[in-house]
């Protein structure tokens, strides 16, 4: 409302609105008791400025519900609902995980509705995007030596890994791994791109406890709230794997993305929060942790929990030489991600990346390759089509031919143009997620020269930045900003080590060791 207008009635109505008492208004605003007080005895005095500025500001900071009982205080009329409560009305996939969420809780149909309802109306966002900026502060060694910390010794063959670069200077991610899944050399075509897709009971066993609901209705208002897109898609769940030089193999079985939303994903922030709250990451003290996630054997068997995860690549496009710029390079490219995405929110990543999931054909679509082909479509070259977040798959084969972007079209019309390979496998303990590590090389100039100006990131990015392959020191530097996340820096350092083998005269990278411990 406008300032200018608050008398002693309409501050009531805010006093009212809020659901507190004359002293702890008073102590939300820093006036004293008596002025409150005094409202309500002479409703037609007019604040002074500076107390109007205090009362503006108290209603800035309520929450919807608030803003909402004061303007049916102040006006009489019923208002229209926000955004938040209209999704909950009306937004399929939210109803979705409500219901997931009354099934696997054993609460009675509506129950989790009636829940998030309740939950929406006590947020204040204000404190939400205060909590996400204090998680963002969170660095991605803070993570990674926090992991380590809760648990534990390695399990050997696999651990931890790390690279050394530059010659000194140590990198340690949150993503286990061994030897026999790194630097795969795995060209992403059908024989030796190889996952296959069994039948699985998806979440049969899953149950939630009062505790754990609580987290997931936590995590949906706050979804809500912050105008963060939920889908209900289809996601692929790893059941088993065998990877190793030169082939991408295993089994993967299908679960939906509401499932991994309200378990799974929330230990991340679980973890930051505990971490920006200066609480020692040990068990005991990060709950869903416990109960999801508790030990590396867990991390390990993949078959007995909800393992989602993706595949993300670094992306190398040749450039030609040029007078202004130097020598003949590969642009690669690296994003930082939105606020408005559901993971690793506003940290560095490789581009493309993405979920693991199925459009159309659940078997092709298993393949690593049909993903990061399908997210170049959609996070560099623009077709909205692609993106499950934003339609539903409506199209037999929306990658036919046919229906490609131009420059994925004239990459894909000759063999050889575009090469595609997993350079490494890992586990991120962060969340649990399988990681499939890329290499995306477009070894002709002239895409860069027809294309370039079209490449352009989506909604998941808050920045695309560019560097070359000639600039070891960027480079390393970029190695070392603390603002990646643990997949996408565990992808750059493989990217690297790879396109250091195969870049031949276009590439003068830091030198890269990886170890695992």
């Amino acid at each position: 409302m406008d300032s200018a207008s608050w008398t002693g009635k309409t501050a009531c109505a805010l006093q009212a609105a809020l659901q507190m008492s004359n002293e702890v208004f008073a102590r939300h605003l820093g006036i004293g008791v008596r002025t409150v007080a005094d409202w309500h005895k002479k409703p037609d005095t007019k604040p002074q400025s500076g107390m109007q500025q205090l009362l503006e500001a108290a209603l800035d900071r309520a929450t919807p519900a608030a803003r909402a009982r004061f303007e049916q205080l102040t006006t009489g009329r019923t208002p229209e609902p926000d955004d938040a409560e209209q999704r909950l009305a009306d937004d399929p996939n939210i109803s979705a995980a409500l219901d997931w969420l009354d099934h696997h809780a054993s609460w009675e149909p509506g129950n989790a509705r009636r829940r998030v309802a309740t939950r929406l109306a006590q947020l204040d966002l204000h404190a939400l995007r205060d909590a996400a900026s204090r998680r963002s502060r969170v660095d991605q060694r803070r993570v990674a030596d926090a992991l380590a910390e809760y648990y534990g010794a390695r399990t050997q063959p696999h651990g931890r890994y790390t690279a050394v670069y530059g010659g000194r200077d140590e990198a340690v991610t949150s993503v286990l791994t061994c030897p026999e899944w790194l630097d795969l050399d795995c060209p992403l075509v059908a024989r030796s791109d190889r996952l296959s897709v069994v039948p699985a009971s998806a979440d049969v066993d899953i149950t939630l406890d009062e505790e754990a609901a609580m987290h997931a209705v936590q995590r949906l208002a706050g979804t809500l709230a912050m105008g963060i897109r939920l889908i209900d898609t289809p996601l692929y769940r790893l059941l088993g794997i065998d990877v190793h030089k030169g082939e991408v193999a295993g089994s993967v079985g299908i679960t939906n993305f509401v499932a991994y939303a309200v378990t799974m994903d929330l230990l991340e922030n679980e973890l930051t929060d505990a971490l920006a709250d200066g609480i020692a990451p040990r068990p005991g003290s990060l709950p869903l942790r416990d109960r999801y996630l508790p030990d590396l054997a867990a991390v390990l068997d993949v078959s007995r929990r909800l393992c989602a995860g993706g595949a993300l690549a670094l992306c190398a496009i040749a450039r030609p030489a040029s007078p202004y710029r130097g020598e003949a390079d590969y642009v690669l490219l690296v994003q930082e991600r939105s606020g408005r995405v559901l993971n690793a929110a506003h940290r560095l990543a490789v581009i493309p990346k993405g979920f693991h999931e199925p459009m159309t054909d659940v078997r092709a679509d298993a393949q690593i390759g049909a993903t990061l082909r399908r997210e170049m479509e959609e996070e560099l070259f623009g077709r909205d089509d692609t993106d499950s977040t934003t339609t539903d798959w409506l199209r037999a084969d929306p990658m036919h031919p046919s229906r490609l972007s131009e420059p994925m079209r004239w990459l894909m019309d000759t063999p050889g143009r575009l090469r595609m390979e997993c350079t490494g496998f890992g586990l991120n303990m962060v969340s649990g997620n399988f990681e499939f590590a890329g290499l995306i090389v477009i070894e002709d100039e002239e895409f860069w020269t027809r294309y370039g100006g079209l490449i352009e990131a989506n909604w998941e990015s808050a920045s695309l930045r560019q560097y070359s392959s000639l600039d070891p020191q960027l480079l390393t530097e970029l190695i070392g900003d603390v603002a990646w996340s643990n997949e996408g820096l565990f992808a750059l350092l493989q990217g690297l080590r790879r396109l250091s083998q195969i870049g031949g005269d276009r590439v003068n990278l830091p030198a890269i060791d990886w170890k695992v411990q």
